[in-house]
């Protein structure tokens, strides 16, 4: 998959992904409105060119206050992004070409007031999905805010990624209607913050065409 050309798709007008893209970033200048005053952390894995955050940062009121680090893995999603940041004069962005997976990649920015887990779940397994989410309690402070995304193709993960968000002291704040045509929800940390366990990998990264074509030879 070529993930620089497929950012391509959000300049497609009314498209799922224009209209998924314009939540997320409606949800991310909420969370932003909402946030205590102060300054504030916000991390985002698996980035892309950032634009579900930098476009929101760009003219909001608290631009100044938020320290931000993007992590993206495709080198020209990152010049992308850190050209946009340059561009809006948001000197307190930084852009990372590396792993998000790594959990080091957050050592010095957790936990964070914003968690930003888009266009990840539906590109990993199951079973790291839940250890994802099992690890946002390292990444999240109390009373913050993670979004994510998913999508509903059957079979629909948004359910159960809403139960393991409850297992792990997460309250759903808001979540897309089932026919949206993507999945979008937005949950908030309500326990302590556990130690950052570094390290460790949060998830490998396989791919949404490749998980479809395991789950096509696993039905036939």
């Amino acid at each position: 998959m070529d993930w620089n050309a497929w950012h391509g798709k959000y300049d497609v007008a009314d498209s799922w992904m224009e209209r998924r893209l314009r939540t997320v970033q409606s949800q991310t200048r909420a969370a932003l409105d909402d946030a205590p005053a102060g300054p504030l952390k916000v991390i985002s894995l698996c980035a892309g060119d950032g634009r579900d955050l930098l476009h929101v940062l760009s003219d909001h009121p608290r631009r100044h206050e938020v320290r931000a680090r993007l992590v993206e893995l495709d080198a020209r999603n990152t010049a992308a992004a850190s050209e946009t940041a340059r561009l809006a004069k948001l000197d307190q962005v930084e852009v990372v070409t590396g792993d998000a997976s790594l959990i080091d990649q957050y050592r010095d920015m957790t936990p964070a007031d914003l968690v930003l887990v888009c266009g990840v779940f539906g590109n990993i397994t199951d079973s790291d999905i839940e250890g994802t989410i099992g690890a946002c309690n390292q990444l999240c402070k109390t009373g913050g805010t993670v979004i994510w995304t998913r999508n509903r193709a059957a079979p629909d993960r948004v359910p159960m990624i809403c139960q393991w968000f409850d297992e792990q002291g997460f309250e759903l704040q808001w979540l897309s209607e089932p026919g949206a045509g993507y999945g979008v929800g937005v949950h908030r940390f309500t326990g302590t913050p556990r130690p950052l366990r570094t390290g460790t990998r949060l998830f490998e990264f396989v791919g949404y065409d490749v998980l479809r074509r395991r789950e096509t030879a696993q039905s036939g």
